[in-house]
C-alpha cells in the first residue's frame, strides 16, 4: 500500500466524495418535501379565498404589527391561532362575523393602548382574510404558540 495520495486516489476521493454528498442532498430533499406535504401543511384546502386572504394581508402589511406562528412584528397579538382562540375554527360564518366586527370596531379610540388602524376592506376581502386566519390556524405549528393566548 503506498503511502502517498496518487493523482487517481485523490480524484477518487473527490468524485466519491461528491456522489456521496449529492445523494445525502436529493434523500433529504425528498424529506423535507414528504414532511411539508404530508405534516406540516394545514388540513384545510387552499382555496380562492384563503389566497385572497393572504393577498390581503400582504396588502396591509398586517405582519408589520401581527406575528403569523412566530413570524413578524410582536406590536399586535399572534394571529396563527385566532380563530381557535375566539371558538370559531370550524364555523366559517362565525369566523367572518366576528372579525369583521373586529375590524369595524377599530380603532377603539381609548387613551394610551395600541390601536389597530381602520382598514377599508369589501365584506369579500374580510371573508378572505377571515379564511386565510382560519386556514393558518389549521397549521402544524409543532407547539407554537407556546401558550393559547399568542
Amino acid at each position: 500500500m503506498a503511502e502517498f495520495l496518487t493523482k487517481l486516489r485523490a480524484r477518487n476521493v473527490f468524485y466519491g466524495g461528491s456522489i456521496f454528498f449529492v445523494v445525502v442532498f436529493i434523500g433529504m430533499t425528498v424529506h423535507s418535501h414528504r414532511y411539508v406535504v404530508t405534516t406540516s401543511t394545514s388540513g384545510m384546502p387552499l382555496t380562492e379565498a384563503v389566497a385572497l386572504g393572504k393577498r390581503v394581508w400582504e396588502r396591509h402589511s398586517c405582519i408589520n404589527c401581527h406575528t403569523l406562528h412566530g413570524e413578524g412584528a410582536y406590536f399586535a397579538p399572534e394571529v396563527g391561532n385566532v380563530m381557535t382562540r375566539w371558538g370559531v375554527q370550524d364555523e366559517p360564518e362565525e369566523a367572518f362575523e366576528i372579525l369583521n366586527s373586529w375590524m369595524e370596531s377599530q380603532p377603539s379610540g381609548v387613551e394610551g393602548r395600541r390601536q389597530m388602524p381602520y382598514f377599508e376592506l369589501t365584506e369579500e376581502e374580510t371573508r378572505g382574510l377571515a379564511e386565510f386566519l382560519r386556514w393558518a390556524d389549521q397549521t402544524d405549528t409543532q407547539g407554537w404558540p407556546p401558550n393559547d393566548a399568542g
